[in-house]
């Protein structure tokens, strides 16, 4: 059999700010971003299967992204832990959802957090092999399994 990538492509609404940042980005806003989740493997070569034929399930895969991320960061504001307490008591008056993070919430970060909430999460024989998350019509970041081995 040949090895396969399949594709799952999610959508979720999420605020952050970059503490410290030279430009607009310094201040809350949001984004209406696109993760595109590659996995890779062999099909199921047992015919007497109900997967027979597939890397994995895509309902499966959509599970586990909507349970380790989608679900964390949808309508979420996400910043670091070391934003100053003082903003934080104005935003929590506004912000319901915060989840605080150990790094600054680019998109860059946000993937390489993705990916190690993924990769523990894939049935045996599927590894993770990209992440796209798109910020804008014409900005996204990648991550790819071969550059960080």
């Amino acid at each position: 059999m040949s090895t396969v990538r399949i594709t799952k492509e999610f959508r979720f609404e999420t605020a952050h700010a970059l503490r410290g940042y030279d430009g607009p980005c310094k201040s809350i806003h949001g984004h209406s971003y696109e993760l595109s989740v590659t996995v890779t493997g062999i099909p199921a070569g047992d015919n007497n299967s109900p997967k027979a034929g597939m890397i994995m399930d895509f309902g499966d895969l959509k599970k586990i992204i909507k349970k380790n991320i989608i679900d964390t960061v949808d309508h979420a504001l996400i910043l670091n832990k070391d934003y100053p307490m003082e903003d934080v008591q104005k935003i929590r008056d506004v912000f319901c959802n915060i989840v605080w993070v150990d790094y600054q919430p680019t998109s860059e970060n946000l993937l390489a957090d993705f990916s190690k909430r993924i990769i523990p999460m894939l049935p045996e024989g599927v590894k993770l092999f990209s992440l796209r998350l798109r910020e804008t019509a014409n900005s996204y970041a990648e991550w790819f399994a071969e550059d960080n081995t």
